[in-house]
């Protein structure tokens, strides 16, 4: 990183020195002020998009995983415990996806109403959703449930 902050200062000050010498040898009579804005924001433009791929570490190579194949992380998702949902929020969210309402969950599993709109709040915070609707959705994405 040290490195990396050097030579980004090294070319800005290189870049600095262009422009000035640019600026009084050749060009200040004859071009405006807008086409060193234009070159000095070009600059900065590739600038940024070099150093947004050296930080993010994202820069498009052969290594990439395509689209069509799953990666580790994808994978992982497909287990509920890798979120923490546990076995009885998991046969909620199954119900739920089937239609079932409260009431009808809370009677196929022989719990009482509020334990499974508990389990539902519970589902709803850790998928990250507001909506029963919603929670179905994220679930068949992550590949906990089928789409």
């Amino acid at each position: 990183m040290k490195k990396t902050i050097a030579i980004y200062g090294f070319v800005l000050a290189l870049l600095t020195f262009l422009l000035k010498f640019i600026e009084y040898r050749f060009l200040i009579r004859e071009l405006s002020t807008e086409f060193f804005v234009g070159i000095v924001a070009l600059f900065f433009t590739a600038l940024g998009v070099w150093m947004g791929i050296k930080i993010t570490g994202k820069s498009p190579d052969k290594n990439t995983p395509k689209a069509s194949e799953p990666s580790a992380h994808d994978q992982a998702l497909t287990d509920p415990d890798t979120l923490g949902i546990s076995q009885r929020e998991f046969e909620v969210l199954t119900l739920i996806a089937k239609g079932y309402s409260n009431q009808q969950i809370a009677d196929q599993l022989f719990l009482s109403l509020n334990t499974v709109k508990t389990h539902t709040s519970n589902l709803f915070a850790k998928l990250d959703v507001k909506r029963r609707t919603q929670a179905v959705q994220k679930a068949g994405e992550l590949g906990i449930l089928p789409k």
